[in-house]
């Protein structure tokens, strides 16, 4: 059986594309670092929807654990493998560069783009051998495409993303494995809520942030079987703003 394995999915973005391809019909790994109960919420509510999903909790920036984790899964479902992952796990530490501690800048690049390598490195052993195709979709963000102040170990991480997923999709296409990245404009979630949002919105022509089910539909469509002949690229979903 083929699962999808969605980093940070215990809230935000990394929520609502679990609950989207659940609702597809995919069976679910829900990977989260420490919010346990959000983590089981989510679970609780694919269950509930008629969907499957489990629990896998590890920390993106930490090889180890990513590869302890994902031994014991594939230990315990020898039938099954992942064949949509989706690298959402991120963290954002801002400051004007000037101030920025060393901590802060290796932190948010360990877990954005180091978590991509580990993660995507490990499961391609598998992905790629079994020539049934293969989803990887990372999710980056406008701060990547454009760059923003006071972001820049972010704008840095999610930027060092794009150009993986451009050069990682040339490598792995021959085997039916597509490699595409999602940059989120301004969207509602726990990592823009402190943001001033009512300035915000005027730069954006569609007058409003985006919504995670928004971003989880063009997500879902990236893992579908439509979606076969889209690789490498970087989809803007920002509601008109000029990137």
């Amino acid at each position: 059986m083929k699962y999808a394995l969605v980093t940070g999915a215990s809230r935000g973005i990394g929520r609502a594309i679990a609950l989207r391809l659940a609702a597809q019909g995919l069976p679910v790994i829900i990977n989260y670092l420490s919010n346990h109960e959000a983590a089981h919420d989510v679970a609780r509510e694919i269950a509930d929807a008629g969907g499957k999903a489990e629990l896998l909790p590890f920390d993106t920036a930490n090889p180890e654990a990513i590869d302890a984790a994902i031994d014991a899964w594939e230990n315990s479902h020898p039938d099954d493998h992942v064949g949509v992952l989706v690298n959402n796990a991120g963290i954002r530490r801002d400051n004007v560069m000037f101030m920025m501690p060393d901590d802060d800048w290796h932190a948010v690049l360990d877990t954005t783009l180091n978590g991509f390598f580990y993660i995507t490195r490990r499961l391609l052993k598998h992905m790629m051998p079994r020539r049934r195709g293969g989803r990887i979709i990372n999710i980056a963000s406008l701060s990547g495409v454009k760059g923003m102040p006071g972001q820049t170990n972010y704008s840095a991480a999610k930027a060092a993303l794009i150009g993986a997923t451009k050069a990682l999709a040339q490598e792995v296409a021959p085997r039916q494995v597509t490699v595409n990245a999602i940059a989120p404009g301004f969207i509602e979630t726990d990592m823009t809520r402190e943001l001033p949002q009512d300035e915000l919105k005027k730069l954006v022509p569609a007058g409003r942030f985006g919504t995670p089910d928004e971003v989880a539909a063009l997500a879902a469509f990236l893992a579908s079987d439509d979606a076969a002949y889209i690789n490498g690229e970087v989809i803007n979903i920002n509601g008109g703003l000029y990137t």
